[in-house]
């Protein structure tokens, strides 16, 4: 009888649960795509195709194509606001709603471009609220209200908020300091242990309460990954010294298991605090007359 083969070098062999993470694990398509990037190219036409119709016109021309450039600028932010609140369990909405504000630009410009032409106050706007419409029905609406903060102290989420902004800023110096090495390894395991980083960082905006455990995970620690990402950068973009890259090699393991472990932590403790509470509910419902059974 035919058997698949298997090892600990086959693409499904071995132990699943030793496997490392692989290297797109968790990996995420930009929320900007191709749509979005194509509204930039009917400003390009306009500008041209208005430059001999008179100075009117011209203007015209040239505001509706800054208008449309702008609503498409926004809309890359909206979009990326939007992915950033779907990917969270907790989340505030954004605070300036860019895809409403992407759409309303988008309008004006197509209005002052119908203008342009001559097409009279009544049909230009008639354009514009189409233009409106259509963008609307394409990529909908910003989030318009917060998301799981029923129960959380804001100000507390405003602390985690700060932490949260200024570790997110350290990984993406690392993203960009160990480009200059030049070495795809590193970059792979730079990239796991942002991802084990980012994990952590999701379990403390999901719970405020663990911010004071990792706060210095978030803080002190990710200051100095970014920092000696950059000097190993450094050195080995210039000497290729391979005791160097050793050396990173075994500091970023040693990160990602920290990291991982303190995650490991925090969800652990969670799971007491809701077992205390649910021992608790039990014993004042007993003192009421009321047995729970298991």
């Amino acid at each position: 009888m035919a058997k698949r083969f298997g090892g600990k070098y086959s693409p499904k062999g071995g132990d699943p649960a030793t496997h490392d993470a692989g290297q797109f694990d968790g990996a995420e398509v930009s929320p900007v795509g191709a749509r979005a990037n194509l509204l930039y190219i009917p400003a390009i036409p306009l500008v041209f195709l208005t430059l001999n119709n008179g100075a009117i016109a011209m203007a015209l021309g040239l505001v509706g194509a800054a208008l449309m450039a702008a609503g498409a600028f926004l809309l890359r932010g909206g979009l990326q606001a939007e992915a950033e609140y779907t990917a969270r369990r907790v989340a505030r909405r954004p605070a300036f709603p860019r895809k409403l504000a992407s759409a309303a630009l988008i309008g004006l410009g197509i209005a002052a471009a119908s203008f342009a032409y001559q097409n009279g106050a009544l049909a230009s706007a008639i354009y514009g609220i189409a233009a409106i419409a259509l963008h609307i029905a394409s990529f909908g609406v910003d989030p318009l209200r917060d998301k799981g903060m029923e129960g959380i102290d804001t100000f507390q989420q405003d602390r985690v908020a700060r932490v949260v902004d200024e570790a997110a800023a350290h990984l993406d110096a690392m993203k960009d300091a160990i480009l200059r090495a030049g070495d795809r390894d590193m970059e792979a395991r730079v990239e796991k242990f942002q991802k084990v980083a980012r994990d952590l960082i999701r379990t403390v905006e999901e719970d405020p309460r663990d911010l004071s455990g990792a706060r210095k995970f978030l803080g002190v620690y990710l200051l100095g990954a970014r920092d000696a990402t950059s000097k190993f950068a450094d050195i080995y973009s210039r000497s290729r010294d391979a005791q160097a890259r050793s050396d990173f090699a075994d500091f970023l393991n040693d990160m990602t298991d920290n990291f991982s472990a303190r995650t490991r932590k925090l969800l652990a403790e969670d799971r007491t605090d809701l077992n205390i509470e649910i021992e608790v509910l039990r014993e004042r419902l007993a003192r009421e007359g009321v047995r729970v059974d298991d």
